[in-house]
């Protein structure tokens, strides 16, 4: 159903507005804005991964259209952690303007400075940690530990005379962290003591009853699965989950096993992480790619990249065997990560590809090989109760995680009229504690596809699943320019038709004489001769194959 756009008013001094950029209805591209009294902050800038219907699509970027002529004016971006969905349309702001200043805890930064350093952008960076407060123009800020599926990560409050907003960026509230660093819930009191005009929460799980499971409970599953494993062990992760290589790692030392990095941006990651401390490698586990293949099979983890099924991975170039890896029989495949959604059939494909080629593949739904990063409704009841919110905005999840969202909040005593339901580009205003929707942006997906950023539409992904789908014919026809009569052709060829090109023999009369019955009436344009003959084979291919193929008639004056 088509959203009803109307721009709001101007707004008024005092007053914050918050417009959700990129997060709402999906899984990525999270991305909000904070404006007051002239001045804006971003939270996060992410990147969307493409799905089966956006052929060609490398990755899909937030519309930077409320934003693109206001860049003076933005003082910063907090990126609340590390991972893509947060921080991969990073460089792609910045193209715009260079010394926006990022702001996030050190792992954050380390990650999307290494990022940045491909593009050949240097930021300018803050280096924030929980506690740490922070004055930028008309927001003060303060950061709070929550902890989720990669260390570092941190809430933010965002306190102007608007109002006190708390943004939790992705969290879960795990007891027993790998990295000893809990969900700061005392933090989380205090706020809401204080106040809490908005609260803007993850969704991603909200329609999961209880509470997520424990980091800590995958270690002992990997580690029985890596001593059972007769020959190789490949485990395919996403490349900043440091939590989970962790895991894989002291799995392997503790089974005499070898681990080798595979993908390279886990190689860049994990250096980092490494390098941070926030890895710990244990003596002599380690060992170069290229010299893996001198290790015995039982002796050897490769650690890779690919779990979601993306075309250019190590996984699925193993699958296709275009890797140094040859996947077989007795080879065990550990997919240590969750589905993403609408990355089902993809993945799944991988799982069959592998289990053809004989291996073992140990994955979500028949080990406990992975675990959220993101609150379960357990926890994000808790947080409403500690927090006791005057508004409540879901975000980060697809439509029906922002219902449950909504749902829980209502349930803890949060008025219905005070839980704003949105989506991208909806805007927000909150003042004297109140906030009410303001306005509707029409802002959509920016696809990035090789070189070009946002020249790829939906009607050339249309067209392009069209050629993918149904096929493509091409007409070329030469007519007199005096009479229109038909002087050569119709010549007729079909790309990925699957039938002989002599099929087209039957409709080469009705071509003729749908192009006679228009130089009757007088008609010598070339573009509607051409949608004439378009309209002709389209109806009888219809009727004759029940196929709808990319059309694309040439009709030349001579």
């Amino acid at each position: 159903m088509p959203i009803d756009v109307y721009d709001p008013a101007a707004l008024e001094p005092g007053t914050l507005r918050i417009i959700p950029i990129g997060g709402l209805g999906e899984i990525g591209r999270n991305m909000t804005s904070f404006e007051i009294d002239g001045k804006i902050l971003i939270v996060d800038c992410g990147v969307l991964f493409p799905e089966e219907h956006q052929p060609g699509v490398d990755l899909i970027l937030p519309d930077f259209g409320p934003i693109r002529d206001r860049l003076d004016d933005i003082l910063g971006v907090v990126l609340t952690h590390g991972h893509e969905d947060h921080i991969g349309a990073v460089p792609y702001l910045l193209r715009l303007r260079q010394d926006i200043p990022l702001i996030g805890s050190g792992l954050t930064l380390a990650f999307i400075e290494a990022k940045l350093k491909e593009h050949k952008i240097t930021p300018y960076t803050l280096q924030v940690k929980e506690g740490q407060k922070e004055r930028l123009g008309p927001f003060n800020l303060e950061f709070v530990a929550v902890n989720h599926s990669i260390p570092d990560a941190l809430a933010v409050a965002i306190k102007t005379a608007g109002g006190t907003v708390l943004h939790t960026g992705d969290f879960k509230m795990d007891q027993l962290p790998l990295d000893g660093r809990l969900t700061d819930l005392r933090e989380f009191a205090r706020l809401g003591t204080e106040g809490v005009d908005l609260f803007l929460v993850d969704s991603t799980n909200a329609d999961v009853p209880g509470f997520t499971p424990t980091e800590r409970s995958i270690g002992p599953v990997l580690d029985d699965v890596i001593a059972r494993a007769p020959r190789r062990v490949i485990v395919a992760s996403f490349s900043s989950h440091v939590h989970r290589v962790q895991q894989v790692l002291d799995a392997a030392h503790a089974n005499g096993r070898r681990v080798a990095l595979l993908g390279r941006s886990m190689v860049r990651n994990m250096t980092i992480a490494a390098d941070l401390g926030y890895l710990t490698v244990p003596d002599g586990v380690l060992v170069d790619f290229k010299k893996a293949g001198n290790i015995p099979d039982d002796k050897i983890v490769y650690m890779s990249t690919g779990s979601q099924g993306e075309p250019m991975a190590v996984l699925s170039r193993m699958v296709n065997q275009d890797h140094q890896v040859e996947v077989g029989h007795g080879d065990t495949v550990i997919l240590a990560s969750s589905l993403i959604p609408g990355n089902e059939n993809a993945v799944y494909r991988i799982i069959d590809g592998l289990t053809k080629l004989g291996a073992a593949v140990v994955h979500k739904g028949n080990a406990k090989v992975h675990v959220s990063g993101h609150a379960a409704a357990g926890e994000l009841t808790y947080c409403y109760n500690i927090l006791k919110p005057k508004n409540v905005l879901p975000v980060h999840g697809e439509y029906r995680h922002l219902v449950a969202n909504a749902k829980l909040a209502v349930e803890t005593g949060v008025p219905e009229a005070n839980v704003l339901l949105a989506e991208d580009g909806t805007v927000i205003d909150l003042r004297d504690g109140v906030a009410r929707k303001v306005g509707q942006l029409d802002i959509g997906y920016v696809y990035v596809d090789g070189s070009t950023v946002g020249e790829i539409t939906e009607a050339d992904l249309k067209d392009r699943r069209t050629l993918a789908e149904e096929g493509f014919i091409s007409i070329i026809i030469v007519v007199d320019a005096q009479t229109g009569k038909v002087i050569v052709g119709p010549e007729i060829h079909a790309k990925g038709f699957a039938e002989d090109d002599s099929v087209f023999d039957a409709v080469r009369p009705r071509i003729v004489a749908a192009l006679a019955e228009a130089a009757e009436n007088g008609v010598r344009d070339s573009f509607a001769l051409q949608q004439i003959v378009r309209r002709t084979v389209g109806r009888w291919v219809n009727t004759a194959f029940r196929r709808r193929p990319m059309i694309v008639p040439l009709v030349i004056e001579a």
